[in-house]
């Protein structure tokens, strides 16, 4: 069955800055990007796993399921790496009310070149720059005009990416000492947007950086995007965050990642009850900023991080049938599980929903935790409702009790339990509460 096209309906995207800050509209109503990032990657694959190339049929049974779940969660807004074709995005916008923010990585995890994969991108090597703005330039060509699509999204802490060795996280790096090939980066995307705006005069364009570093030279260069956006992973609070963006750089200001992963890696148990209460605190700041609420009014939303574990992500190639336990970075934000020294971020525990092992349809389901149910009650609340100031909003978020939604998410079957060799068994996971 093919995906259903948007019928009869407009689809006009714009970004507003008034006295009180920016906001962002679609067809002439406000938008909050109450946001997540989502894919489809079922146990046993990893990211060369193509769910588009699956029948229509499965993918639309795949779809109803996971869109419905992230509908009745209250997300109007996905984050997708570019590979879904437009008329998908179209299905989940008319079906589901759902918008796609479509990310193109800009070179992040390498490129190809005359048919051989380089895995680091040299930002200023010109035939690696033309080569990825023509992808920009494809892209921007195969999507015009699909509904539902929100904004492009350029890169995925490319920042980040001048400083580690491989695709994998690791601990952030502090200092901004690649100023060279970081000058390349940023000048190559406002050069993306450009082109994206040249095919598509009014497509909202966003960058995606790895927390702040690199500011100056970002806001300096990156002139043509829209919208400034960042994967921030600083625990319970953004600290001064979105006072310094507005102090920096008059422009809109997206979270595009941010989040805890569910697993106390001292236990090794899941700690339910902790994910959801950082997640709770993070969203009570973004609400805070944005226009109109007093504070630095440069915030439209965010995506947390993320809808469902990724199984493939430590070691990415090995081992994708086993829920990983190791942790592979350390930050102290995280005070749960964090111990001085030693790594306590488990990439493949990020999920508000568990995975669970495939079922007769051949289709991984997601299982929702407390965090699920906690952002459900957040996302109900109309921000941009004038009469909600700071005050009230504090005790909007005091009433959300994090040990019923515990309770909520335990009357569901978990993940599976990791026996101590790695490997899953059918019974119920461990969860820790409070």
């Amino acid at each position: 069955m093919l995906a259903k096209p948007v019928v009869g309906q407009d689809y006009e995207v714009n970004l507003v800055n008034s006295h009180d800050g920016f906001s962002l509209e679609v067809n002439a109503k406000n938008l909050a990007v109450n946001g997540i990032n989502w894919d489809y990657i079922p146990i046993g694959e990893n990211y060369d796993y193509d769910f588009w190339d699956e029948c229509d049929h499965y993918i639309e049974m795949v779809l109803d399921q996971e869109m419905n779940l992230l509908k009745k969660m209250g997300v109007n807004t996905i984050r997708h790496y570019i590979g879904v074709p437009p008329e998908w995005i179209e299905y989940i916008y008319s079906e589901f009310g759902i918008h796609t923010i479509l990310n193109h990585p800009l070179g992040r995890y390498g490129h190809n070149l005359n048919n051989h994969w380089v895995k680091i991108t040299n930002y200023q090597d010109e035939q690696a720059r033309n080569i990825l703005l023509n992808e920009i330039e494809q892209m921007a060509i195969r999507y015009k005009g699909t509904k539902g699509l929100l904004m492009y999204l350029l890169g995925n802490e490319n920042n980040y990416g001048l400083h580690w060795k491989g695709a994998e996280t690791q601990n952030s790096p502090k200092e901004e000492i690649k100023l060279d090939q970081a000058k390349g980066l940023y000048t190559l995307h406002n050069q993306a947007a450009k082109i994206i705006k040249k095919i598509e005069p009014h497509k909202l364009t966003s960058i995606c950086n790895g927390d702040l570093l690199y500011l100056d030279m970002m806001t300096s260069l990156c002139v043509d995007i829209d919208i400034i956006g960042a994967n921030v992973y600083r625990g319970k609070s953004f600290d001064n965050l979105f006072a310094r963006l507005k102090n920096k750089v008059n422009k809109a200001f997206l979270l595009t990642e941010f989040g805890s992963d569910v697993l106390d890696n001292n236990t090794k148990l899941e700690n339910q009850y902790e994910q959801a209460d950082y997640l709770k605190s993070n969203w009570l700041e973004i609400y805070s900023n944005f226009s109109g609420k007093g504070l630095s009014g440069n915030c439209i939303g965010g995506l947390t991080f993320q809808f469902s574990d990724g199984w493939w992500k430590h070691g990415q190639t090995k081992n994708l049938d086993v829920h990983d336990l190791a942790a592979s970075w350390s930050n102290g934000g995280y005070k749960f599980d964090y111990i001085e020294g030693e790594n306590n971020m488990n990439e493949e525990w990020f999920g508000v929903c568990a995975k669970k092992i495939n079922d007769d349809d051949g289709i991984t389901n997601s299982i929702p935790r407390a965090a699920y149910y906690v952002l459900q009650e957040i996302h109900a609340i109309d921000i941009y409702n004038e009469m909600i100031s700071l005050k009230d909003l504090k005790k909007l978020f005091d009433k959300i009790d994090i040990s019923e939604a515990v309770k909520k998410a335990g009357n569901h079957p978990k993940d599976q339990t990791l026996n101590s060799n790695g490997s899953h068994s059918k019974s119920s996971a461990p969860m820790q509460n409070k």
